[in-house]
C-alpha cells in the first residue's frame, strides 16, 4: 500500500488477533537504518564483534521469538543483507553478527511495502527469490481515495479519541467538514487524516469541527450529495439493484436460474427489472448470446 494507508497498524492487528499475540510484536523499518548497522539490528550482534561493539546486543529477529516481526519498507533492504534473510526465512536459523552459533527462533514475518517489488526484481534491486518466500499471503491496502465513506467514518473515530485526549468536548464533525474530507484526495492517505483532524481538535473554537479547522477547501455541492448518501430508501434500492445485476451476471441472463439465485419468483424479479429498468439491458444481454450461439 501507499505510505500513509496503516501497513503497521494491520500488522498488528493480524498480530493480536491471532495465537502469536501473547509474544512479542517487533517492528523495524528498514528505510530508517543506516545500510551498516541494518544487519546488526536484524541478528544482533556479540561483544567486539567491531568497533563499538561493547556488549552482546540480541537482535529483533531474535526479540520477536515466538511472535511477530513486521519489516516495513522491505523494499529499501540492501541487496547483501537479503540473501541473509532469506535464509533465515528457509531455516528459522540465525547467528549474531560475530557470533558462531546457530539460534533456533520461531517468528512470523509480515512485511510491507510502497513500492512494485517485481520492478525492482527487472533492474537488479530486490531479489526474487526472497519475494516468493515471503509473498506468501499479499494483503492490498487500497489509499483512502478509493474507500469511500471510510474516510469519515476514520475522521469521526480520530476526533474521539483526541477529544478525550486533549480534554476537548467536541460534538463532531458539521456537514460541510464531512462533505470536505469526502472530496479531497487525501495524498497522505490515513496519516494525513490522523495529523489533520488532531489539529483540529485542538484548534477548533465550536463544539463542531468545520473545514477551515481541518484546512480543507470547502466541497461545492458535495455537502448536499453526502446527505443523499444517507437517504436509506435510495441505499435500499442502489443495494437492490447491484444484487440484481450480480445474479444476471452470473446466471448468463437466464431469468429461471436469477431468480433462483436471488430466492425470488419470477414474476417478482420481473418486477425487479421494471423498477430497476434492466429490462432493456437484459434483452441486449439475451440477444448477445444469441449471436454467439
Amino acid at each position: 500500500g501507499e505510505s500513509g494507508t496503516g501497513k503497521e497498524a494491520l500488522a498488528r492487528a493480524l498480530h493480536e488477533m491471532g495465537p502469536r499475540a501473547p509474544k512479542p510484536f517487533v517492528a523495524l523499518n528498514c528505510a530508517a537504518i543506516p545500510e551498516n548497522l541494518l544487519e546488526s539490528e536484524l541478528f544482533g550482534h556479540e561483544k567486539g564483534a567491531f568497533t563499538g561493539a561493547v556488549a552482546r546486543v540480541i537482535g529483533k529477529i531474535e526479540q520477536a521469538n515466538g511472535g511477530t516481526l513486521f519489516l516495513d519498507e522491505i523494499g529499501e533492504m540492501p541487496i547483501t543483507l537479503q540473501a541473509k534473510l532469506l535464509r533465515f526465512l528457509q531455516d528459522q536459523v540465525i547467528e549474531r553478527v560475530g557470533g558462531r552459533q546457530p539460534i533456533r527462533v520461531d517468528v512470523r514475518v509480515v512485511s510491507a511495502t510502497n513500492q512494485p517489488l517485481e520492478e525492482q526484481i527487472e533492474t537488479g534491486r530486490f531479489r526474487g527469490d526472497l519475494l516468493y518466500r515471503l509473498n506468501s499471503v499479499t494483503v492490498r491496502i487500497p489509499p483512502l481515495r478509493e474507500r469511500g465513506g471510510d474516510a469519515v467514518l476514520l475522521a469521526r473515530l480520530f476526533l474521539a479519541r483526541f477529544s478525550r485526549e486533549f480534554g476537548r468536548r467536541l460534538r463532531g464533525l458539521d456537514s460541510a467538514a464531512a462533505a470536505a474530507i469526502l472530496a479531497h484526495r487525501w495524498p497522505g492517505n490515513v496519516r494525513e487524516l490522523e495529523n489533520r483532524i488532531r489539529r483540529a481538535t485542538l484548534m477548533a473554537d465550536a463544539q463542531l469541527v468545520t473545514a477551515a479547522d481541518l484546512e480543507l477547501a470547502p466541497a461545492a455541492g458535495a455537502a448536499e450529495a453526502a446527505e443523499q448518501d444517507l437517504d436509506l430508501r435510495a441505499a435500499r434500492l442502489r443495494a437492490e439493484r447491484d444484487t440484481v445485476e450480480r445474479a444476471l451476471a452470473r446466471s448468463n441472463g437466464s431469468l429461471a436460474t436469477a431468480a433462483r439465485l436471488l430466492g425470488v419468483s419470477r414474476p417478482t424479479l420481473y418486477g425487479l427489472l421494471e423498477t430497476h429498468g434492466l429490462g432493456a439491458s437484459l434483452s441486449r444481454a439475451a440477444e448477445g448470446a444469441a449471436d454467439a450461439g
